[in-house]
Formats: C-alpha cells, structure tokens, sequence
C-alpha cells in the first residue's frame, strides 16, 4: 500500500485522470433521468475532460470546464428537461480548490465570481430549486476554504524549511571559518616553530664546522646542542601537525562562481528575502581566493539582510568583472516606513556570532581589496567591495587554497 501511494504521488497526471474518470461516473447517474442520454453523456464527457490537466494547466482547465459548463447548461435549456442540472457542477468544485492551491487570490476570485455567475444563470434559465442551488454554494466555499489551509499551511512549512536551510547554510559557513581560523593559528606556530629551530640548528653547524680542528670540544658542544634543537622541534612539529590531520586532504576544494551565487540567490528567495542580482563579466574563471571571498560577501551580507532588514526586506546584488579587478555590491531597503536598516552594525556580534562590517573588512584587507560601508542618500544601505585580481604577486596568498 505504501509503495503504491509513493507511485502516485510520483504521477499527479494519472491521479487526476483517474478524478475525473470519478467524476464521470458520478455524472452518469443522472443518465436515467434525461430524454437525451447520448447529449448528456457527450457533455458530461466534455466537462469532466479538463480535470486531467488541473495541475498542468490550472487557469487554462478551469476556465475551459466553466465555458463548457454554460454550454451543457444552454442545451439543457433546450432540451426537452429544463429542470435537470448540467453536467460539470462538481467538476467546478474540484476546479475551484485548484486554482486556490495552485494560483495567485485574483485568479481565484475571478473563477469564483465566474462560478457566481453561472448559479445566476443556471437558476435563472433552468429554474433550479433553492436547494441544489444552496448545496452547491456550500461546496464551493467549503472547497475554497479548505484550499486556503492546506495553501497557507504549505507556504508556512515551505519558508521554515527554507529558513532552516539557511539557518543550517549559515551555521556550517561559520565552522568552516572557525576552522579555518584555527588552522591559520596553528600554521603561523607551525613556521614559528620550524623557522626557529631550522635557524638555530644552521647557526650551530656553521660554529661547529669552524671549530671543529681548532677547538675540538667546542664543535662537540655544537653538535650536541644541534642534537638537542633537532629533537625539541621533532616533538614541536609532531604535535602540531597532529593538529591538522584531517580527511579534507583528499578532497578537492570547493569552486565558486555564477552557479554557487545563484544557490545562494535562490536559497534566500525561498526564505522569504526578495533579491536581485546582476552579474556582469566572466565570473567562473576567477582565482579561487577571490571567487572564495564574492562568494562569502555575497553570502554574509544576504544573510544580515535576512535578520535585520524589517518585515519586508529587499536586496539588490551587482559583481561586476573588470579588468584588474571585481566589484561587489549589497543594497538592501525595506518595504517598512522610514530608511533602510543598518543590518551590517557590529554591536550585535556579541549575542549573535555575526560577521559583520568588521570581519567582511578584514577578509577584503587579506585579498588586498577595499570595503566601504554606509547609507546612501536616498536611506538605503550599501556594502561595496573591490578585490584585485592579482594576488600572489602582491599580498602572496595561496590561490589554490584560498581558506588557508
């Protein structure tokens, strides 16, 4: 049973063929009651047919049943049994709840007062009863109800879920660049300790080659105490490269460029932030520290933009290719009153762990680059970046290993 479930949730297509074939059938047992069987099987045959395609084409599907609706109802008026209702009336329900669950309100409410409409005339035209009319009235409004729970609820669980994702997205960034500050620690001990030792064992032997015939017991003083320095920085060094034994060594490192701002795009769009981005120039050939550092621009200042920005926020992203440099831009403003926020203030890091101005700033400075940030005059808040496409010339940073 539950694999078959699995199979249809996997096929809507066939689950809402198989709902109109139901519909169908249910519509045949009015057969009986009409002078025209064969009409009103053709109509009902006609109206029940665009509920296989109610996931598809949602609008195209309604609005087609409810068209084919006045024409059953239009030959049930000429027929020989005015007072029979049309074929289609569930089929309406049915169409009434997808368009609710899969469209915007407008569109509802305009099928709806479509609906509205043909009541009017089917009461009007065929003189239907009062209670057929008020059953139907009732169905309509209990299915569009419905939809808007199910549709709320849907829309509710899908910006936790996104969210969360970016809760968790953010979370890992952090321990990634916690674990890259460590490693940064302990390779500057890693140099201290081998540089000072490796100058201390060359000051040695360079004493000890001169006194070696002349002052014999000198040059074994050196040697012993080139010895000694030897294995103090065997122990020095055995330790902390105990430190940086990791699994990440046989894995590449991570590429960024279009496709990874997109993700980032696409996972704050989901989260409920309205963003915009323009990217301008040849972006995923760049030097992985620099691609590295748009890559985590972009990312912290969305991220802020998130928290903080009101309500309603919105941002505005630009990085722009040049030809010794990339340029990187963050507007945000809000739909609230009054300007834009300060969401990039360093005062809340203390509570919050954020980045902010203070650590974007320091990333730019080891990349050699330059950060600015501040409102604009029309209120809204700006966090622009320039980084320089050379850097191993200049700065020295490992290009390949951008983190370190």
């Amino acid at each position: 049973m539950r694999r078959f479930s699995e199979w249809l949730r996997h096929r809507p297509f066939a689950v809402d063929c198989a709902l109109a074939v139901s519909l169908f059938l249910i519509e045949l047992t009015a057969v009986a009651a009409v002078q025209q069987p064969l009409v009103y099987v053709a109509m009902a045959v006609a109206v029940s047919t665009p509920i296989a395609w109610r996931r598809r084409y949602p609008v195209a599907a309604a609005w087609t049943a409810l068209a084919l609706g006045q024409v059953a109802t239009l030959m049930v008026w000429a027929s020989e049994e005015p007072r029979t209702l049309p074929p289609g009336q569930l089929g309406f329900v049915v169409m009434l709840y997808t368009l609710a669950v899969y469209t915007d309100r407008r569109t509802t409410l305009l099928f709806a007062l479509g609906l509205a409409a043909d009541i009017v005339v089917v009461r009007l035209v065929l003189g239907s009863d009062w209670t057929s009319t008020i059953f139907f009235v009732l169905l309509y409004a209990l299915a569009y109800i419905t939809a808007e729970f199910l549709g709320t609820r849907r829309a509710y669980v899908a910006e936790v879920s996104a969210r969360l994702a970016v809760a968790e997205s953010d979370r890992d960034r952090r321990a990634v660049e916690a674990v890259s500050a460590e490693r940064t620690r302990i390779a500057r001990e890693l140099h201290d300790v081998v540089a000072h030792a490796v100058s201390v064992m060359i000051v040695q032997a360079d004493g000890a080659s001169y006194a070696l015939r002349s002052d014999p017991d000198r040059a074994a003083a050196a040697l012993a105490n080139i010895s000694a320095t030897g294995r103090t920085a065997l122990t020095e060094l055995r330790r902390t490269v105990s430190l940086l034994r990791t699994d990440e060594s046989s894995e590449s490192h991570p590429e960024y460029g279009t496709a990874a701002l997109a993700k980032i795009v696409e996972l704050m769009r989901a989260a409920g932030l309205r963003v915009s981005i323009e990217q301008t120039g040849e972006l995923d050939d760049l030097p992985p520290a620099v691609s590295l550092g748009v890559h985590r621009l972009v990312q912290e200042s969305l991220t802020n933009v998130l928290r903080h920005g009101g309500e309603r926020p919105r941002a505005v992203v630009a990085v722009r290719r040049e030809p010794s440099a990339v340029t990187v831009s963050v507007i945000n403003s809000s739909d609230d009153t009054g300007p834009a926020v300060d969401i990039h203030t360093d005062a809340a890091a203390p509570t919050t762990g954020g980045f902010g101005v203070i650590g974007m700033r320091e990333r730019v400075a080891v990349l050699g680059g330059e950060l600015r940030a501040g409102p604009l005059p029309d209120g809204r808040w700006r966090v622009a970046a320039t980084l320089p496409l050379e850097l191993k010339a200049a700065l020295g940073v490992d290009q390949d290993h951008p983190d370190r």
